[in-house]
């Protein structure tokens, strides 16, 4: 809605040179709603108007229901504050609340899997998303510097929703080491370990060398953290790997695949685990490996990621 907003005040700063006086003098609680969305009823823009009275009506239903007192109107404004203060060039606090109330999974629903209808392949972005992930070739390791664990091989497949391979589609991949932590949180790690770009074939097929993930913590220093603790909830995260294609033609695919046998599965922190997105990592502790000098254990993935037609266009990168 913020953005919908800053759109309007610049489309519209050479309309008028003062708004016009709308809605009404209050006298009770009651007429405080219709008030409020009767001066924002002149915004020329349809989707503005009604996205801001949504967000009022609800807003004031919720202060209603639960009767918010002063000192928890407080509460919650300097939690809203401390969110913002706690963002930072390598730390998104906004997406990771909105990630742990079940927001983002459910803005992700609603706008993939016909509206939420069937199973997508389709998961919130997250907050580690950077997007300048080296260029790197199918088959080629996005390990940059020494990264202790079992090795994993990734082979995946992606197709359109008839099962065609689609080819040139730039995907980005990006996972946390397995002690559970993206190579921005961990001064040990190399700058982009674990992460890279690649482009799919003819046959719509890449594939990279990793290390298996980890599943972690999400960080707990901010509000979020605080809230987790009053609310008597775990911070942890299913070991996953990301993946965002992109190509034109095709609406950008955002997803996560995460490790089949991962404890904290159904109980994922930021509620972003679904049927579709549970991968079949496989463990091999004999054969011969895909490549020399590979210890056992070692593991493989195989997926097929399915993108849909529309508009291509990549999200906003949450950390620089």
């Amino acid at each position: 809605m913020a953005l919908l907003w800053e759109n309007e005040m610049f489309s519209n700063s050479r309309q008028a040179s003062r708004p016009q006086d709308a809605g009404g003098v209050i006298k009770t609680q009651h007429d405080v709603t219709a008030v409020v969305i009767a001066a924002m009823a002149q915004a020329p823009s349809d989707r503005l108007r009604e996205v801001a009275a949504a967000f009022v009506r609800h807003l004031h239903e919720f202060a209603r229901e639960v009767r918010l007192t002063e000192a928890e109107y407080d509460i919650g404004i300097e939690f809203l504050n401390r969110i913002g203060r706690a963002t930072n060039d390598s730390h998104n606090e906004g997406i990771l609340f909105a990630d742990a109330v079940g927001f983002s999974t459910l803005v992700c629903l609603l706008n993939n899997g016909n509206s939420g209808a069937t199973e997508t392949a389709a998961a919130l972005l997250g907050p580690f998303w950077r997007q300048n992930s080296p260029k790197t070739p199918n088959g080629g390791s996005i390990v940059r510097s020494p990264t202790p664990g079992p090795e994993l091989f990734v082979n995946c497949r992606v197709a359109d929703t008839h099962g065609a391979p689609i080819s040139g589609v730039e995907v980005d991949v990006w996972q946390s080491s397995p002690v559970g932590l993206y190579e921005n949180q961990d001064d040990g790690q190399a700058d982009m370990n674990l992460r890279g770009k690649f482009v799919t074939d003819a046959q719509g097929r890449f594939g990279f060398r990793s290390v298996k993930p980890a599943g972690y913590p999400v960080p707990t220093d901010g509000p979020v953290g605080d809230m987790l603790r009053a609310q008597r909830r775990h911070p942890y995260r299913p070991a996953h790997i990301h993946f965002l294609g992109f190509k034109q033609g095709f609406k950008t695919l955002i997803t996560q695949v995460f490790v089949d046998d991962d404890e904290h599965l159904s109980s994922d922190v930021v509620f972003g685990v679904t049927d579709a997105l549970i991968g079949g990592y496989r463990r091999h502790d004999d054969g011969k490996p895909p490549a020399s000098g590979v210890a056992a254990p070692w593991y493989t993935l195989d997926y097929n990621l399915v993108m849909e037609a529309g508009e291509a266009k990549l999200p906003v990168p949450p950390i620089k």
